[in-house]
């Protein structure tokens, strides 16, 4: 069962890679060009986004990482990535796009909320990006 939870939870990154480019490139477009939001694309990234943190969730808690702490994980840089680093900031990108989709929803222009998604989403990529484990993901290797 771990083995298919690492393989779905790979793939599903992913996934949520390809809609926050998607999502990004195309709020980027209409925001430059003044076009309306669209809030559809905006909930593609949303969607994908906190799927892969449910399903992150109950694949950190089905390792039990969660029983690991000790004075000796932040001396080991994988543990740490593995047990604080890596679903830390993957929660934290996580809120930043789910903040910006909200607040994007309230907006009453159209303007301001291709600016909101756009900004929101680009910072929540750039933290997804950084603490992603790419010596051990299984797509790669």
């Amino acid at each position: 069962m771990l083995t298919g939870m690492k393989h779905l939870h790979s793939t599903l990154a992913v996934i949520l890679l390809v809609a926050l480019v998607i999502s990004i490139v195309i709020t980027a477009v209409n925001y430059f060009k003044a076009n309306p939001y669209n809030r559809k694309i905006a909930l593609l990234g949303l969607i994908a986004a906190h799927l892969q943190m449910v399903i992150g969730i109950i694949y950190y808690f089905s390792l039990k990482y969660h029983t690991m702490f000790s004075s000796g994980v932040m001396k080991n840089p994988d543990m740490r990535l593995k047990l604080i680093e890596h679903p830390l900031t993957m929660l934290i990108g996580i809120v930043l796009i789910t903040i910006g989709y909200s607040k994007a929803k309230r907006a009453t222009e159209s303007y301001a909320a291709n600016r909101t998604v756009f900004i929101m989403y680009t910072i929540g990529l750039i933290l997804v990006l950084s603490r992603l484990p790419w010596s051990t993901w299984s797509l790669i290797n």
